[in-house]
């Protein structure tokens, strides 16, 4: 039967003060035989609190576990991996395996979570945009765009009545212009307007898009689906402006509205690194 923690400690604690296995057996309520084990695991750098492992017939090949689950980025099966132990002369079952290399993903990924880093962007580079959801205005719901300039932080809020691709279109001129250039790569998510499918998971984008940005001179990318965190800027400007920008009862009719979102979006001048836009002014 196993013994508590607290046993063990008692037992350990009898064998440092007698430096007997019967005394400290005496003085523990057991067996003389328990003192030596726990003593002798204690001795050995083990975790006397820890059950002890038995040995198993996939000791020998845990080398090659190890190494299979590794080459593969954790994906390979068990399956897959005990037809090669049996081909090495492995005689074990299935089951024995399947645990082993459970216990192997589950050490490979604990190992290999996700790092976060300072991001670094170049002048000029990278915008990121997105979506979020705007105030009623005469009982007509709106939405922001929100646009994300790195290095500068510069941000831009527009509002709009919908998100079809002729409004992405204008979004984005409006945000160049007010910006003074264009970047050269443009970020945001995998809507429709921007990737229509997959493709052995290569995203195909829109056609008029990618027209737009061979005449703006800006690549069109979009993040990682399902992780808002590939675009935390244009995530955090998002808030900001559900925050900040969104009255909280939208007492004035549209044309206020677009007025007083398009002043929080001030021109800026031309940082370093942006090139000018190819259209005119208007």
């Amino acid at each position: 039967m196993a013994k508590k923690e607290l046993e063990i400690v008692h037992i350990l604690e009898a064998f440092d003060l007698t430096r007997c296995p019967w005394s400290a057996a005496r003085l523990a309520g057991c067996d003389p035989k328990t003192v030596q084990h726990y003593v002798a695991r204690r001795d050995a750098g083990r975790d006397p609190l820890q059950p002890g492992r038995r040995p198993h017939l996939i000791d020998p090949f845990l080398g090659k576990v190890e190494e299979l689950v590794e080459r593969s980025c954790g994906k390979i099966r068990a399956d897959v991996v005990h037809d090669r132990l049996v081909a090495m002369g492995f005689a074990g079952d299935e089951r024995t395996t399947r645990r082993a290399v459970a216990e192997v993903k589950t050490s490979y990924q604990a190992g290999r979570h996700r790092v976060y880093r300072p991001w670094i962007p170049e002048p000029g580079m990278w915008l990121q945009y997105d979506w979020s959801q705007g105030p009623l205005v005469g009982g007509r719901p709106t939405n922001l765009f929100c646009a994300w300039l790195a290095w500068s932080r510069h941000r831009v809020v527009l509002p709009t009545w919908d998100r079809t691709l002729g409004t992405v279109l204008t979004s984005l001129d409006a945000t160049f212009r007010r910006l003074g250039g264009v970047p050269t790569y443009a970020l945001t998510d995998n809507e429709r307007t921007v990737t229509m499918d997959r493709v052995a998971g290569v995203p195909i984008r829109h056609p008029e898009l990618v027209a737009a940005g061979r005449h703006y001179g800006v690549q069109m990318l979009t993040c990682t689906p399902a992780d808002p965190e590939t675009k935390g800027g244009s995530e955090a400007t998002v808030r900001i402006a559900q925050a900040d920008l969104v009255p909280t009862e939208a007492r004035s009719p549209a044309r206020e509205l677009m007025g007083c979102q398009c002043r929080h979006a001030s021109p800026l001048a031309t940082p370093a690194g942006l090139r000018s836009c190819a259209c005119k002014p208007s």
